[in-house]
């Protein structure tokens, strides 16, 4: 488990963080960030055209953008029980569309599509990077990550009077960030992309596919009375994720409980889940099939495991804001800095019921962390998570957690230092406990 909480540890914990997401800017960064992380902590990397081993073991595969990583105790059986920690890799923002090269006016620009909800006036006056796997002529794939190229300029208040009466941007007109001057033919976004493949020499003409978001370039900072809080790009996820891969490193060293500790990281949530490498596709299931088949599991031990097993649904959810507060449950009120949240919500938006309720505060006191509880306010649309399509797919018990964070869905979330460090400590007594 993560050391005990001071004011230190929870500041190189965010720290940490920050350089993960510096490191993350697309889901497939996270997935690989991730699996360079646990490698290093002796996981194995298998690959799901291969045989897997039968024996005990760490190990993990990734699937496009999506990450599963989990520890084999000695002395595992056929029924033996996981404990999955879910969360995800993706973020609300935009993703590059075919023919990426576009301009007008003199002005070279980036043809974009939005991808999730983002708050779209969140992204502007930013410098932006492009990051993202690009598929070759020959099959292979290569990551790319540029370093500040893009820029969504807003338009002076001098040529529009009422921008601070009413603001709303119009998604396909004024979406389209800059990145450099010149007709749209004296130039190539694909080869700039190209050009920043780490470690390789890719010629842009080879490339027959790509998957490439817009990130925010600006890293993340610890700031604030007490270093109170952490603003950085992609927090919604990838605080959750960070969490979890700490935690699983932590519990790798000679682990010998009675169950499967496991890192879920999906991609896709943020737009439905309904992908191969989403929480609704079959990689989760997949996976626990196989595991199950290498302890020589029948259909009926497969169950009976997964009746015994738990699911924490890790995504952050809604600090009460102190310039908004009617936005929130009038008597259900978490804030930063006072620890991670159990998410609750009657329509099974999040999976959480009481027996979920009950384990999660268990492993809170197991840590010697205090939880909070979110609810939305009645007139509020509620969100969801991979929770319940997770609960859905598997059948397994779930319980829907994260941290509380103002800005959601902002190109620049902030999160409590705190906070990051309590979840990660809970992650790793449900791994450990």
């Amino acid at each position: 488990m993560p050391a005990a909480p001071t004011p230190e540890t929870a500041r190189t914990h965010a720290e940490d963080l920050a350089d993960f997401v510096a490191t993350s800017p697309s889901s497939f960064h996270a997935a690989a960030e991730v699996a360079r992380r646990l490698e290093g902590a002796g996981f194995a990397a298998l690959h799901e055209t291969d045989a897997w081993p039968e024996q005990a073991g760490k190990y993990l595969v990734v699937r496009d953008g999506a990450v599963i990583a989990w520890i084999v105790p000695q002395g595992a059986t056929a029924t033996t029980p996981v404990r999955v920690f879910g969360a995800h890799s993706d973020s609300p923002g935009f993703k590059l569309k075919p023919k990426p090269t576009t301009g007008r006016l003199g002005w070279l620009q980036a043809g974009v599509e939005v991808y999730g909800g983002p708050l779209l006036n969140s992204w502007l006056d930013r410098e932006l990077r492009l990051a993202g796997r690009l598929v070759l002529d020959d099959g292979s794939e290569v990551l790319a990550a540029t370093g500040p190229l893009l820029r969504l300029p807003q338009l002076a208040i001098h040529l529009d009077r009422t921008a601070n009466e009413g603001f709303a941007l119009d998604k396909q007109v004024h979406t389209q960030p800059v990145w450099g001057l010149g007709a749209p033919d004296s130039a190539d976004l694909l080869a700039e992309l190209a050009a920043s493949v780490d470690g390789a020499e890719v010629d842009a003409a080879r490339i027959r596919g790509f998957d490439v978001v817009v990130a925010d370039a600006a890293p993340g900072a610890v700031f604030g009375h007490d270093d109170a809080f952490l603003a950085a790009g992609r927090l919604d996820d990838l605080a959750s994720v960070h969490a979890g891969v700490v935690a699983l490193a932590a519990a790798a060293d000679g682990f010998d409980g009675d169950h499967i500790p496991m890192l879920a990281v999906f991609d896709h949530e943020e737009i439905g889940s309904a992908t191969r490498s989403g929480a609704a596709g079959p990689f989760l299931e997949d996976v626990l099939e196989r595991i199950g088949l290498a302890l020589g599991a029948d259909r009926a031990e497969r169950m009976r495991a997964v009746a015994s097993s738990w699911c924490v649904s890790s995504d952050v959810g809604h600090s009460v804001h102190p310039n908004y507060a009617e936005k929130h449950d009038p008597a259900v009120r978490p804030v930063l800095g006072s620890g991670p949240i159990l998410k609750i919500n009657a329509n099974q938006r999040y999976a959480t019921d009481g027996a979920g309720a009950a384990a999660w505060h268990g492993w809170c006191d197991a840590a010697g962390v205090t939880s909070q509880e979110f609810v939305s306010n009645n007139q509020v649309p509620c969100g969801s998570t991979i929770g319940p399509i997770t609960a859905t797919r598997l059948g397994i018990r779930t319980v829907d957690v994260g941290i509380p964070i103002l800005s959601m869905h902002s190109a620049r979330e902030l999160a409590g230092v705190s906070d990051l460090h309590d979840l990660t400590r809970v992650a790793g007594a449900f791994f450990g406990g």
